[in-house]
């Protein structure tokens, strides 16, 4: 206890006045709930030079946190100055006929889509939600639904980087720390602007089919070839996945069926939730869903880009989280490898009764800009959606399943994400990323004190990484 007053006296000396932040211990957790990590203060910088001042004068641990999505303590460590992007929120300048926006890091992609919409011209890769931040998109490389694509990389021509000395640096696409930061997860220095490309809003019609799993790879294949389709991803139902859903956006020049450009913001997600609850907790569930989603994907949607890209994840938060809570997975497997592993998940996920509501392909081509990169050659991606009940057995068992998966997405040549929950062991982590030697000296050479530090990096570089 002596140690950390000290260390929050010391805060109070050295960070310079006006700087909004907390002297008072505080507890930081993400978005699941389940990671409580108390952080010996907190700051909520405006620019990059209040965080350049903070992260030169602290004299111990940061770390880093913007919309909090991310699941295994990844945005907090114990002891630590944390500091919380989401007030450096600002669009710094738009230049409409060039296609280029610039924005501070703790921005989210909504308020981004706020000031584009209205110049019709859109984001060019985004994760499927827009409540993340553009910064915290950054630290974990996110990618979307958008066909030939790949991760946020491939749209950003610079980003703003405050390093452990409390500088300054701006990075573009040569750079080596530029390669390094993204799925850095805050390992490497603050992100406090990003520099993105930006593509043409557009009216998108939706088509829905549906084919047996072995026959996807050669469905995606033609759809992949088609310019008009932007947006894509397939559905696999538990439990025992052996149809695929395909969900397609093409542009289109149709009149629009819903009249908004944008989600609203308030919009009442109540019985999105019921319906969720119905479909993971009562008898006849899936049955229930396969119902409800015959009947809405009849219909026919053309929607603005803009519009679906302004989802919300409050459709997918849980009434509450008191006894029960709802978590992701992601792993990436090689494109030839796609049935395999979608066998093997189907058995793990059965043999150990997971509360599975859905499982979400997605495609990206080889990602060899990125240092840590998820996606060393074309892949498919399958996206988790799972019910895990509260408590400290449940999180075992979750422990044990995962690692099962993580071992069968190794077997097929794949890797599995970072962001979600550290059930990984620290050989499961170094076959899925052996580039964490290169990315090791990179952070020996920005931040050889091992200032910038999370429970993600603490688990998997330990007392080494500084």
């Amino acid at each position: 206890m002596e140690r950390r007053r000290l260390l929050e006296f010391g805060a109070a000396a050295l960070l310079a006045p006006g700087l909004a932040w907390a002297s008072r211990r505080r507890t930081v957790n993400d978005y699941s709930g389940l990671t409580d990590v108390e952080v010996a203060s907190e700051m909520r910088p405006q620019s990059t030079q209040e965080v350049g001042r903070a992260v030169a004068d602290w004299p111990g641990s940061i770390s880093i946190g913007g919309g909090r999505f991310s699941m295994g303590g990844q945005v907090g460590f114990p002891d630590s100055l944390h500091i919380d992007m989401r007030t450096m929120n600002r669009i710094l300048f738009l230049d409409v006929a060039r296609r280029v926006v610039r924005v501070q890091a703790g921005a989210t992609w909504r308020d981004l889509l706020d000031v584009l919409d209205p110049h019709d011209l859109s984001v060019k890769i985004m994760q499927s939600f827009s409540n993340f931040t553009v910064g915290g998109s950054v630290s974990v490389n996110c990618h979307g639904r958008y066909v030939r694509k790949g991760p946020l990389i491939n749209s950003v021509r610079a980003v703003q980087l405050v390093t452990a000395d409390g500088r300054s640096m701006e990075l573009r696409p040569d750079d080596e720390l530029f390669r390094g930061v993204f799925g850095a997860y805050g390992g490497l220095g603050v992100v406090t602007e990003v520099e993105l490309d930006l593509e043409p809003n557009a009216r998108l019609a939706r088509r829905v089919d549906e084919v047996v799993v072995a026959d996807y790879p050669a469905r995606f294949e033609a759809l992949a070839h088609d310019p008009q389709v932007l947006l894509h991803n397939a559905d696999l139902r538990p439990p025992r996945f052996e149809t695929a859903r395909l969900i397609s956006w093409r542009t289109t020049d149709e009149d629009v069926t819903t009249p908004e450009r944008l989600i609203p913001r308030d919009r009442d997600y109540g019985h999105h939730q019921a319906a969720i609850w119905a479909v993971s907790e009562l008898p006849g569930g899936p049955q229930l869903r396969e119902r409800v989603e015959q009947r809405m994907l009849a219909r026919k949607v053309v929607v603005w880009r803009n519009y679906e890209a302004s989802l919300d994840t409050d459709s997918l938060e849980p009434s509450t989280r008191r006894f029960s809570t709802y978590l992701l997975q992601e792993y990436f497997v090689p494109v030839p490898n796609f049935a395999r592993f979608v066998a093997a998940m189907s058995r793990i996920l059965r043999g150990h009764k997971v509360n599975a509501i859905n499982v979400s392909i997605r495609h990206s081509p080889r990602d060899d800009r990125t240092l840590m990169t998820w996606a060393p050659q074309d892949v498919f991606s399958f996206v988790l959606y799972y019910k895990q009940r509260q408590g400290e057995r449940a999180r075992r068992r979750a422990g044990v399943w995962t690692r099962a998966l993580i071992d069968a997405a190794l077997a097929n040549g794949g890797r599995y994400y970072l962001p979600y929950r550290l059930h990984a062991s620290a050989s499961q982590f170094r076959q899925a990323y052996p580039e964490v030697d290169a990315f090791r000296r990179l952070k020996a050479r920005f931040d050889p004190q091992g200032k910038f530090r999370n429970l993600l990096w603490e688990k998997y570089l330990g007392a080494s990484q500084g």
